[in-house]
């Protein structure tokens, strides 16, 4: 009986919350599968149905031969997951994303195995023309020609979920993988300065992690081999991000592979898109972080000045 989902980079920002919600929706046991280069362990979920494996990708067929048989679908959200750093670490980008993904979707094919694949907005956008922007983008859109020529000779089953820069709770505020509000998040809980990658017009459509997972779900229970994107209708630049935060702001230098927009996604490969909008609005969430922030602050220092008195 095919009773476990394998979750690729589990440990993760996204894979976490992915978990968290297969275990409310679905009955089935989950596996992980991750190399911490991003994960973390503080982001493990505490369920017996859950159980975590440190591991590459390249070598699932060997980390999950012992639940070969018994695996209905992978999600597979452990690959390399940055643009300006897939500059500095293209080793790395290039082991996960092409070697790495090109064995889970081997594996998947050999097993019968159902994938859920996430692409990146990254990789497509700018009438495509953004794909040769970064390593990233490029490893990424070569995976989605991949994926569409096994369909055709293999009759291979997946589905692939387009990501908006997700935020949320659990996003990696510190590092080189830290988003950027995360990072902006960081930065204001440490009253220091908010830095903008200039021009700071650069627009996205930022996306809340509930939206995105609930768009995962969807997709997962369909069996279609379609192509999904996630993202929010409003697109902000990052300095319109920054400004919601009411505090001091620096510009640091612009940097390698950045996009200047974050247009939808209509068209991959010649085959259409799902577009699927988030309900959760940026600027709700910021005010309503600022606030849980500013309370925290006061209740420290009350506490503070009766210990000193």
């Amino acid at each position: 009986m095919k009773n476990i989902i394998v979750v690729t980079g589990g440990a993760g920002f996204v894979g976490s919350n992915l978990i968290k919600s297969l275990l409310k929706k679905t009955n089935k046991r989950i596996v992980s599968l991750d190399n911490y280069s991003s994960g973390n362990k503080k982001n493990h979920v505490k369920d017996i149905r859950v159980r975590y494996i440190r591991g590459e990708t390249i070598d699932i067929a060997t980390n999950l031969n012992f639940i070969k048989n018994q695996i209905h679908s992978i999600f597979h959200f452990g690959e390399f997951a940055r643009i300006y750093q897939s500059f500095n670490k293209f080793e790395e980008c290039f082991r996960s994303n092409s070697i790495g993904s090109n064995a889970v979707f081997k594996f998947c094919l050999d097993k019968n195995i159902k994938l859920i694949y996430s692409a990146t907005s990254a990789s497509l956008g700018n009438n495509g023309n953004d794909k040769n922007l970064s390593p990233y983008a490029f490893t990424k859109s070569k995976n989605l020609e991949l994926l569409e020529n096994l369909r055709k000779w293999f009759n291979f089953k997946f589905e692939v979920i387009y990501f908006y820069n997700v935020y949320g709770p659990g996003q990696i505020e510190t590092g080189d993988m830290a988003t950027v509000v995360g990072i902006f998040e960081y930065q204001y809980k440490k009253n220091k300065p908010l830095t903008i990658v200039k021009p700071g017009t650069q627009t996205r459509r930022f996306t809340h992690i509930f939206d995105t997972i609930n768009t995962c779900i969807e997709a997962w229970k369909k069996n279609k081999c379609h192509h999904y994107s996630i993202s929010h209708k409003k697109s902000y630049s990052i300095k319109e991000l920054a400004k919601m935060f009411k505090t001091r702001v620096i510009y640091v230098k612009p940097r390698s592979g950045e996009r200047y927009a974050s247009a939808l996604t209509k068209i991959s490969n010649n085959r259409r898109i799902i577009a699927k909008y988030g309900k959760i609005d940026l600027k709700g969430y910021v005010t309503s972080f600022i606030k849980s922030k500013n309370y925290e602050n006061k209740k420290f220092t009350k506490v503070h000045k009766k210990k000193r008195s």
